[in-house]
């Protein structure tokens, strides 16, 4: 039966707060970019490098070895856009080059340090034996500095770019082991893994199920951190005549260079320390942002 309002339920209605309509979630790429502004901040410089990087040889305007004296140490201008070198060679030319071996050196010590370092912790974290000799060989490489010990290979062998790689990834595969093993030994307590234990689950299919799955996120952000501290000790050992060869273009290798003419002529290290610090800044902020998406107590923030 249907009960007519009364002048009080008219009053009580009118008291009550207007009930705002809930906002709509953000939805594909721009809502994406919206509640992860560093993924997008660091992914757009990162692709920005990527296309330098590729389509160098259409963007640079002259050969980046070539010498010209007659035109050495010239400011910037609409001839040399970042000037050109003691020896007359272009600047803008080298340090778009210098791109490519930047990022090449970043992702493939971030890459084969992360699969060497996530072999190392898997076997450490789940064999017990094994774990001791592991972790004490780990403990005594983290004990030299990371540049240090690039330094000491790179005086074992010349100076080339895939030598650069090796030995900055050999420094590097310390740390990404003790992390899987780290995220090894605290899965290995979870009760899914006793349940699969008890089951009968032998331990290949164990750790490819259940172990090496829930590796990813920390691995995926410590990558990252990874590919710009290969690109920053690169950067260091070409610096001080330790890496690339010279007559490779490398943003270490034109600082290297020009530091005998910073007073005079700084636009030959500002160049290529403004291209390398946007690129280690693209990388970390793209870190940062896989971290916040992928730990599920910031993702409950965002």
């Amino acid at each position: 039966m249907t009960r007519l309002l009364t002048e009080k339920d008219v009053v009580v209605a009118r008291q009550l707060p207007d009930v705002l309509p809930a906002r709509a979630p953000l939805t594909g790429f721009i809502g994406y970019c919206r509640r992860n502004p560093a993924i997008a901040v660091g992914a757009g410089l990162l692709l920005l490098m990527l296309f330098l990087a590729l389509a160098a040889p259409l963007l640079w305007t002259v050969d980046p070895t070539a010498l010209a004296p007659a035109k050495r140490t010239r400011v910037p201008s609409a001839d040399y856009w970042f000037g050109t070198d003691q020896l007359g060679r272009d600047i803008y030319s080298r340090v778009i080059y210098g791109a490519r071996v930047s990022l090449l050196v970043g992702f493939s010590v971030a890459v084969l340090a992360s699969i060497a370092g996530l072999a190392i912790g898997l076997v450490s974290g789940m064999v017990r034996w094994a774990d001791s000799l592991i972790m004490r060989i780990i403990d005594g490489m983290m004990s030299i500095p990371p540049i240090l010990l690039a330094v000491a290979l790179m005086a074992l062998t010349r100076g080339s770019v895939q030598n650069v790689i090796i030995a900055i990834t050999v420094a590097e595969i310390p740390r990404v082991a003790r992390l899987v093993r780290g995220v090894v030994l605290t899965l290995r307590e979870q009760p899914y893994v006793d349940a699969a234990i008890a089951a009968g689950t032998k331990t290949p299919r164990l750790i490819f199920r259940h172990i090496l799955p829930n590796t990813m996120a920390p691995m995926s952000v410590q990558a990252t951190y990874i590919c710009a501290s290969a690109m920053i000790v690169e950067a260091i050992l070409s610096f001080i005549g330790a890496g690339i060869p010279p007559s490779v273009p490398s943003w270490g290798n034109i600082m290297a260079e020009g530091r005998t003419l910073w007073q005079v002529k700084p636009h030959i290290i500002l160049f290529p320390a403004i291209f390398l610090s946007i690129t280690v800044l693209a990388v970390n902020l793209l870190g940062d942002g896989l971290r916040d998406s992928l730990d599920p107590r910031m993702a409950k923030r965002l």
